[in-house]
């Protein structure tokens, strides 16, 4: 149950930023943009804890009414009582979940990082087959897709590849996806016709901005190269791939899929930027939850999370022990991906708010 104390120090703070919003020289001009988005996002919270102080009060009312001395106003209370203290739970469950601590980098776009594993050619068509997923997801969301780079083979398939992907929450929806992602089917290039198991692993980054991450340029060492496709056959004849390795990290981006080596760089730097500031989170998240069950969102990607069986048709997400019949659906990027994902944001719901019952 949520202190009373809490809930007023909520409702204190909303109104003073409604006071001091619409208080002409309260606020100084460089902090209006914070505490506009402040106030913004504390709008539904606070109507969702007046929603829940008024029914708290109605229970209160009704309880004095039920041990009244009229016969008629107790039954009549003890009625209305009933089906107030059935909405009790549900309606404090749901200012819990808005009084959550909310990840900072759920609101930012996401830079995508996939890598064919175990498996050899299969893997790759994999993992290309994980990309056209992640693709077409996007494009159902209205967000924009745009590919930073890469590297195929001769059978369609990639050794690895990468994207951007902007809009709406990207990273709120698509964190959960990063893991080992295992896939058990009958390889195209298989005669006998056995099933084969393949792995490829999935990264989701939070795009880092300048503000979230500074880089200093002593850190770095830039190396340039000429690119190379698959095969071996030259891109172009100059040297515009670029490599930059972040010293104190050991870090490594490599980047050639433009022919300008600075559009090249500029590329390299915001992949590793987005992996900096992933390192970071990690590290906070190890600080504040070292002790939890699981890694969900904490970005280890060391174990398989998710199991793709094509001969009987399902996907099994392994955190969840969650099975979908509805494979064809879930690589077509559809309602049953959603499915998927919204189940692993309801778990990770459920699972904070039971460590800040236990806190």
């Amino acid at each position: 149950m949520i202190a009373e104390e809490t809930l007023d120090r909520l409702l204190d703070r909303h109104r003073l930023l409604a006071a001091q919003l619409s208080s002409q020289g309260a606020v100084k001009p460089e902090e209006i943009g914070k505490l506009s988005k402040e106030y913004s996002e504390l709008t539904p919270v606070a109507g969702a804890v007046e929603g829940l102080k008024k029914l708290r009060r109605e229970v209160a009312d009704l309880e004095a009414m039920a041990a009244g001395d009229d016969p008629d106003m107790r039954a009549l209370a003890s009625d209305e009582l009933v089906a107030a203290k059935a909405r009790l739970p549900e309606v404090e469950r749901q200012v819990q979940l808005m009084l959550l601590p909310k990840d900072e980098a759920d609101e930012k776009n996401a830079i995508l990082e996939l890598r064919a594993g175990t498996g050899g050619l299969e893997a790759a068509l994999f993992a290309a087959n994980l990309w056209d997923m992640y693709r077409r997801y996007a494009e159902s969301r209205g967000w924009k897709f745009e590919t930073l780079s890469i590297s195929e083979n001769d059978l369609g398939g990639f050794k690895d590849a990468s994207a951007t992907i902007t809009g709406r929450n990207v990273f709120a929806r698509l964190k959960f996806e990063s893991g080992v992602h295992r896939v058990q089917r009958v390889p195209v290039t298989e005669a006998q016709g056995r099933i084969h198991t393949s792995t490829a692993t999935v990264a989701v980054l939070p795009e880092a901005e300048d503000v979230d991450i500074q880089i200093d340029d002593k850190d770095l060492r830039v190396d340039v190269f000429r690119s190379q496709g698959a095969g071996g056959q030259h891109v172009n004849t100059t040297d515009s791939a670029v490599r930059i390795t972040h010293l104190p990290t050991g870090l490594v981006v490599n980047q050639q899929d433009e022919k300008s080596q600075h559009k090249n760089r500029a590329k390299a730097m915001k992949v590793l930027r987005a992996r900096l500031y992933d390192l970071e989170r990690q590290k906070l998240d190890a600080e504040r939850a070292a002790s939890r069950r699981a890694q969900v969102g904490t970005g280890d990607r060391s174990e398989r999370i998710r199991t793709y069986n094509f001969p009987q048709g399902r996907v099994t997400d392994h955190r969840i022990n969650l099975t979908l019949y509805e494979i064809d659906n879930v690589m077509a990027g559809g309602e049953a991906l959603d499915k998927l994902i919204d189940a692993l944001m309801t778990d990770d719901q459920a699972r904070r708010l039971a460590e800040l019952d236990a806190a």
